[in-house]
């Protein structure tokens, strides 16, 4: 469903390619099992890695058309999730009180949550603001 909103950011995934060996930027832009590859494999052996250089405009533009905007901000929530995800303050932010709560007194769930979040938190915000 093509609906125009600006959702992602190419400033925000060109940082999070500076961790892009961890796939960062590839879970931001909503590819979660190339994120993964590049989480294992250190970006491709880093040559995925420099490629995804030029590649980050076409995924933004993919992401901006995949997931509605709205009220939570898919830039906001990816920042607190990267660095600060393990105390559930992107859950906060979001509206997940309980959940939150539970990230910060274990870790991000024992760092279990941390990764389901990197898997689903661009449809988690999506259903968040589809909602209205």
């Amino acid at each position: 469903m093509a609906n125009g909103d600006n959702t992602h950011s190419k400033t925000i995934g060109y940082i999070l390619w500076i961790f892009g060996f961890t796939g960062a930027h590839r879970f931001y832009f909503g590819r979660p099992i190339s994120g993964t590859i590049y989480f294992f494999t250190l970006g491709l052996f880093l040559v995925g890695w420099i490629i995804d250089l030029f590649l980050i405009p076409g995924m933004d533009r993919d992401a901006d058309l995949r997931f509605r905007g709205g009220r939570i901000d898919y830039n906001i929530a990816w920042i607190l999730l990267t660095f600060l995800g393990i105390f559930g303050i992107h859950r906060f932010y979001m509206g997940k009180w309980v959940s939150g709560l539970i990230y910060l007194l274990t870790g991000g769930l024992f760092l279990i949550g941390y990764i389901y979040d990197y898997w689903t938190l661009n449809d988690q915000v999506h259903l968040i603001n589809s909602r209205g």
